[in-house]
């Protein structure tokens, strides 16, 4: 058995370098910086047309909580019939209630909408919000969903790696469990060791410079997480060396 690295992409770049250094399948996302926002229809066309591998899109209209208006259920709905059209893998989404347990009726919505396109879905790290996880996994099977990225309601999956390795067992194979959140190839290693996962999910940017000549060095356009003049994209190396460290630690235990 091999390990699968999904790669979450934040342009077509990324996700081109992510398919060259061996991912399984990419999830698509906008805005990576605010925990990943719904690509473009642009961005989602264009990767489709130079990605060969499975494209899985985020469906999230905003930063922030998993407590969505009527109007943003609109919005969701509306980019899954786009992701549709496009010839799309999968759907990543996620809704809560306000006591942090899963809007099963909003999430059956969904489902029913995604499984009649042919696609899969998977709920996303809104899990990690839950107030309770083993209910929620619970919930989220009986919904139809193939799926769940978690850190185990840790900002890490490392730090969350004790209960992702429950979740896993208890899943007992009903639905996958996909470790998430700060992998890298210099802790993989010690994830797998511990938790048995057999696919997991890891963005593997790296800073590039922008190949601009002249600088403002004067203006700030966002909020200064980034700088202006840096470009934050999958690397092709890292994606391969966290694949070769993943495979490693199944091979000595």
């Amino acid at each position: 058995m091999k390990i699968s690295l999904e790669v979450c992409a934040n342009s077509v770049g990324s996700a081109i370098a992510a398919q060259k250094g061996g991912a399984s399948r990419i999830e698509l996302c906008d805005n990576i910086h605010d925990g990943g926002t719904t690509p473009s229809y642009g961005q989602i066309r264009s990767t489709l047309q130079h990605v060969q591998i499975p494209i899985h899109v985020l469906i999230r209209p905003r930063a922030g909580d998993f407590l969505y208006s009527d109007r943003e259920f609109e919005v969701m709905k509306a980019d899954i019939e786009m992701c549709t059209m496009l010839g799309c893998h999968a759907i990543v989404v996620g809704i809560l209630n306000a006591d942090g347990s899963v809007d099963k009726p909003r999430c059956t919505e969904l489902v029913n909408i995604v499984k009649k396109a042919g696609m899969s879905i998977i709920f996303h790290r809104a899990f990690d919000l839950c107030a309770d996880l083993f209910r929620s996994m619970e919930d989220i099977i009986s919904l139809g969903f193939d799926g769940i990225l978690t850190s185990g309601g840790k900002t890490t999956a490392i730090e969350g790696a004790s209960k992702i390795a429950q979740l896993i067992q208890r899943a007992n194979g009903r639905i996958g469990i996909i470790p998430g959140g700060g992998i890298s190839e210099y802790n993989v290693t010690d994830l797998i060791n511990f938790t048995s996962a057999n696919c997991i999910h890891s963005s593997a940017r790296t800073k590039r410079r922008s190949a601009m000549t002249y600088h403002n060095s004067h203006i700030m356009m966002g909020d200064g997480y980034m700088h202006e003049y840096d470009l934050d994209e999958t690397n092709a190396e890292r994606v391969a060396n966290i694949l070769a460290k993943a495979n490693e630690a199944i091979s000595v235990s």
